[in-house]
């Protein structure tokens, strides 16, 4: 049975507009309705991480739980992509691309938002090129590889970035003209608009120092020489320097990343135009010796799905996979042997570019949210929220004539992102303190009753 994660007030639509949750105690954020196939009572730790766009009512970073109930919310007026925790000197910090999106190519810059959701740095490209939507990854060397589109008479380049985050300065920088030839895409130029040839997508440093990239345009993986900017080998396309087995040809994919020195997965769209029946999430082992390649296994979603852009595959710490699906507004994971331990979607027409699930504990830098309101014969329902916040297990509320006075009134379980408290009461004033495992974590301002 589905199971659908609303606010208090429950699923809403606006005049003109598509459905979202609605919360008493913050009304202006207006997130999709999040509805999960398969509860995750076997899944492993952590929160997914989305920015549903499109049919949506507010676009924007969104951090869900298993039971897809809403933990932190950031509504933007901004395009969002490729939302996630990285690392950041040391310490944890939420990443996303923000900016304006025009035929899958973005213009735009990269947020670091720290635990206390304050943006400690904001990084553009350099070199006079713009941001692009696809990748944002903080190195170890606390540097960011970015991509990025221009362009160049009739074709569209596109290549990538290496910054240093503190200075902004251009470390190293690679076009795909001048190295990939347009004869190995299988894109077709469309009248007169620029061929869109390579179209860049996933970017990552691998241990030799040296660089993994994923081309939709081209159906093929490289490794970019650090140094010089040469292609050391092509995987998948036209000129693939490796055999590839039963089961390993790619199409139109997205995310390559490194799993182990012989082991890559990738999220293989097959899709658009269509030359799959469904898109798959792969691990590929590859054989530096034989130049062959070998699937490791192929992970696919219950209903099929066919993804026409974007997606990713993620490998958890316990050896789960989580898959987002792109174009497919759903987000899945996976035991190792491929049996469906969470599966959730939202907004029909709304798409996340990609999916994850990440550990990660937010201390919001400003208190909880609290409305009052009178339901009479004196009763009184406190609604209560703090957005983003991770350790609160359980809501206290306080109450009493005035400040001088407030006393415990009822003490309850946190019920998902908004906690609705039933009280039978005389109190004038209402106050909400949160408690975690250790104690107190937080107090609200005080509040009549309306």
């Amino acid at each position: 049975m589905a199971i659908a994660a609303a606010g208090c007030g429950g699923g809403k639509r606006a005049d003109s507009g598509p459905q979202f949750q609605h919360f008493v105690s913050q009304p202006e954020l207006r997130p999709p309705p999040i509805t999960i196939d398969v509860p995750g009572d076997a899944a492993a730790p952590g929160y997914v991480f989305i920015a549903p766009k499109k049919a949506v009512r507010q676009e924007g970073p969104l951090v869900l739980d298993d039971r897809g109930r809403v933990v932190w919310f950031h509504p933007s007026t901004l395009g969002v992509a490729d939302f996630r925790v990285q690392q950041y000197r040391g310490r944890p910090v939420l990443t996303w691309w923000q900016g304006h999106s025009k035929f899958g190519r973005g213009r735009g810059n990269y947020v670091i938002m720290n635990s206390s959701y304050r943006q400690i740095a904001l990084v553009r490209a350099g070199n006079g090129l713009a941001g692009d939507e696809h990748e944002f990854t903080i190195t170890p060397r606390n540097t960011g590889l970015i991509t990025f589109y221009e362009q160049r008479g009739d074709v569209i380049d596109s290549g990538l970035q290496e910054l240093d985050i503190a200075t902004g300065r251009v470390l190293f920088e690679w076009h795909a003209l001048g190295h990939i030839a347009l004869s190995e895409s299988y894109a077709k130029r469309r009248g007169k608009a620029p061929f869109d040839y390579f179209h860049i997508n996933s970017v990552e440093s691998g241990a030799n120092g040296n660089l993994l990239v994923s081309a939709r345009n081209t159906h093929a993986i490289y490794e970019i020489d650090r140094r010089t900017g040469a292609v050391v080998w092509r995987l998948g396309g036209k000129r693939s320097d490796f055999g590839m087995g039963a089961g390993t040809t790619f199409a139109w994919q997205h995310d390559a990343r490194w799993r182990s020195p012989t082991t890559i997965s990738l999220f293989d769209d097959g899709a658009a135009p269509a030359v799959e029946k469904q898109s798959r999430a792969l691990l590929l082992h590859v054989d530096f010796g034989r130049r062959k390649v070998t699937l490791l296994h192929a992970y696919t979603h219950p209903k099929h799905l066919l993804s026409g852009s974007q997606g990713n595959m993620q490998v958890l710490p316990d050896g789960h996979v989580f898959v987002g699906w792109g174009a497919e507004p759903w987000f899945t994971e996976f035991a190792a042997d491929g049996k469906v331990v969470l599966d959730g979607h939202f907004a029909k027409g709304a798409d996340s570019y990609r999916a994850y699930k990440f550990g990660w504990h937010g201390h919001p830098a400003g208190r909880p949210t609290v409305v009052a309101r009178k339901a009479g014969d004196g009763r009184v329902t406190v609604y209560v929220s703090w957005n983003g916040a991770t350790d609160v297990s359980r809501w206290q509320v306080l109450g009493g004539a005035s400040s001088a006075d407030m006393k415990p009134l009822r003490t309850v379980q946190r019920t998902g992102f908004e906690t609705a408290v039933e009280l039978k009461t005389a109190a004038k004033l209402f106050q909400v303190r949160a408690l975690g495992s250790t104690g107190g974590v937080g107090t609200s301002g005080l509040v009549g009753s309306g």
